[in-house]
């Protein structure tokens, strides 16, 4: 299930619009016209961008009345988060035993130059 969440979240954070648009409710909540206002694109592009994003669980969204208000679910981008701070500890610890393997190398060298 993790996997397939997290899919949908690097699916939704390849493209550059829904970037745009993640960034612009970090801020604060947007009404769907306020976030399609600086994007050169029609309404209706702007709702399958947002269709992705809340499908990713990336974006929350409410409706009150005829304004439909979306914001940023932060528990997304943790997991996210999480996931690749996990791949970055992994090779961390993997280049450190090779600098550590390397410099055992080069003493034995040193040991036999003497």
């Amino acid at each position: 299930m993790l996997n397939q969440q997290l899919d949908l979240t690097f699916q939704a954070l390849a493209d550059p619009t829904r970037r745009a648009m993640l960034e612009r409710l970090t801020r604060s909540p947007a009404s769907v016209s306020e976030l399609a206002s600086p994007l050169a694109m029609s309404l209706s592009a702007v709702m399958q961008h947002l269709d992705v994003l809340t499908g990713s669980g990336l974006v929350l969204s409410e409706k009150t009345g005829r304004t439909r208000t979306c914001r940023l679910n932060p528990t997304a981008l943790s997991q996210a988060e999480t996931w690749l701070n996990a791949r970055r500890t992994e090779w961390e610890q993997r280049l450190d035993r090779l600098g550590s393997y390397l410099d055992t190398l080069k003493s034995q060298g040193n040991a036999n130059e003497s």
